[in-house]
C-alpha cells in the first residue's frame, strides 16, 4: 500500500468542503495510513466529530484543553508521532493564522508547535473572491516561503454558485499529492515525455485494428515520474483510465497521430534548452501496420460472403525515430514477447539503439494490475520480480534516474 505505516494528522477547518474530508479519510486508510482527526469548532458545524471518528477509527480531538491525553498537552503529543499534518479543508482564516503564527485553538497550536522536520500540507478551500483577495495571496506566498506545501486550490463551481479558483481539490487528487510527498524527488526539474495505451487503426468509420493494451503500465509510470518531481506529458492512445493527477495528457488514436505529436513535442521545445525533453519513455503498444485502403464509409457485407481486401502499410517506428535524432533525450523502450524474451529483448535494444529497454515477461500482462520486468542495458539485464504495476513503475523511475546521474 502506498502509505503503509504512515501516520497522518488530518485537520479540518470550517467550510462546506468538510464533506470531502470524509472521503479523504477513507482513501488515506485504504492506502495504508492511520488517520488522527483534529477539528476546529467551525468545522464541527459542517461535519460531526462522530462521523470522522467512525471513519478514522480514532477519537477526534476538538478542544485544546482535552484531558484524554495524560499530560493534557494534545497540541504537543499529537504531532510527535505523526509523519505529516494535512489541513483539508484549510479556510482563509486558518491560512492567516498559519502565516502569522497565531494559535488560539488546538489545531492552530498543534501546527505552530509541530517539529520543524514535520511536513505541513494544506488544501485551501474558499470562495473565489476570498482566494484572490490580496491578503490571502500574501498569506499564501508567506506559507510557501515557510516551507508549507499548498495542495491546490482548484477551479470550478463553488457552493455559493460562483465559479473560479478556491475550490478544494477532490479526495483522489489530495491522496495523489500526499502519496507524492513521501516519494523521493529523483527527477526534480526533469521533463519526461511518455506514450501509453494501444493505438487504433481504422478500417472504416466503425471498425478498426487494435490490441489488448490497457495502458496501466504507462499510466503508472506517468504517475511515478510526476511523484518523482518530473514535468510529465503523456501521449495516450484510447483507454478508459483517468489521467494521473499533475500529468498533462494528449489523446491520440492512430500510430501516425502518436508519432506526429511525439515529434512535435520534441522538436518544438528543442530550441529552448530550458524546455527540452530530458527523457522519452515509449510504453505504448503501437500498431506495426495500418490499413492503407481504409474506407470513408462503413463497409457493407458482400452478398457473396467475401471479405474485403485490406491493404496494409507500415507505421512509423516512433522509438527508433526519436533515438535517431541528432540530440535525442534519454530513450527507454518497452517490448512484449511471448517467448525468448532475453534474446529478443537485447536484440531489440540494439536495433532501436536505445540505452534502456524494458521487457514484459509474457503477453498476458495486458489489463492486469501486476507484472514482472527485465531491464536491458549495455551492462546486461536485470530482473524486477513480480509486483503491482505502480510499485514496478517507481522502481523503473529510480532505475532511469540512476542511469541519468550515474
Amino acid at each position: 500500500m502506498d502509505l503503509a505505516d504512515k501516520r497522518i494528522v488530518l485537520g479540518l477547518t470550517g467550510g462546506i468542503a468538510c464533506y470531502k474530508a470524509a472521503e479523504l479519510t477513507r482513501a488515506l486508510i485504504k492506502a495504508g495510513a492511520s488517520v488522527q482527526v483534529v477539528m476546529t469548532t467551525a468545522a464541527t458545524h459542517f461535519i460531526t466529530a462522530v462521523t470522522m471518528q467512525g471513519l478514522s477509527g480514532k477519537p477526534v480531538f476538538t478542544d485544546q484543553w482535552d484531558a484524554r491525553i495524560g499530560n493534557n498537552m494534545p497540541h504537543i503529543d499529537l504531532s510527535r508521532d505523526a509523519d505529516a499534518i494535512v489541513i483539508a479543508p484549510c479556510s482563509t482564516d486558518f491560512m492567516s493564522k498559519l502565516a502569522h503564527g497565531a494559535c488560539d485553538d488546538l489545531l492552530s497550536t498543534l501546527c505552530v508547535a509541530r517539529p520543524a522536520t514535520l511536513p505541513l500540507l494544506i488544501a485551501p478551500a474558499m470562495n473565489v473572491e476570498m482566494w484572490q483577495n490580496p491578503a490571502t495571496q500574501r498569506n499564501a506566498k508567506q506559507l510557501l516561503e515557510d516551507g508549507i506545501r499548498l495542495l491546490g486550490p482548484g477551479a470550478g463551481e463553488q457552493a455559493c454558485g460562483e465559479v473560479g479558483m478556491g475550490r478544494m481539490l477532490e479526495a483522489d487528487q489530495l491522496l495523489a499529492e500526499i502519496i507524492a510527498w513521501f516519494q523521493p524527488k529523483l527527477l526534480q526539474g526533469r521533463r519526461l515525455l511518455l506514450t501509453a495505451g494501444p493505438t487504433f487503426e481504422p478500417i472504416d468509420p466503425v471498425r478498426g485494428i487494435t490490441n489488448l493494451s490497457s495502458g496501466k503500465m504507462g499510466y503508472a509510470l506517468a504517475r511515478a515520474a510526476c511523484e518523482a518531481g518530473a514535468e510529465v506529458t503523456l501521449v495516450s492512445g484510447p483507454t478508459a483510465l483517468a489521467t494521473p493527477y499533475g500529468v498533462r495528457r494528449i489523446s491520440v488514436q492512430t500510430a501516425q497521430q502518436m508519432h506526429d505529436i511525439v515529434m512535435h513535442q520534441l522538436t518544438s521545445q528543442s530550441a529552448d534548452s530550458a524546455g527540452a525533453i530530458d527523457i522519452f519513455v515509449a510504453v505504448a503498444a503501437v500498431a506495426d501496420w495500418r490499413v492503407a485502403n481504409a474506407s470513408p464509409q462503413k463497409l457493407e457485407k458482400n452478398a457473396n460472403g467475401s471479405a474485403p481486401a485490406l491493404v496494409f502499410e507500415q507505421n512509423p517506428d516512433i522509438l527508433a525515430t526519436v533515438a535517431a535524432l541528432p540530440k535525442p533525450p534519454y530513450c527507454v523502450g518497452f517490448a512484449v514477447e511471448s517467448e525468448n524474451l532475453l534474446q529478443y529483448g537485447e536484440a531489440k535494444r540494439a536495433r532501436k539503439k536505445v540505452p534502456l529497454l524494458v521487457g514484459n515477461i509474457g503477453h498476458d500482462t495486458f489489463g492486469k494490475d501486476d507484472n514482472q520486468l527485465v531491464l536491458f542495458d549495455a551492462n546486461g539485464h536485470t530482473h524486477l520480480p513480480r509486483a503491482g504495476k505502480q510499485q514496478l513503475a517507481r522502481q523503473l523511475i529510480a532505475a532511469i534516474a540512476a542511469r541519468l546521474t550515474g
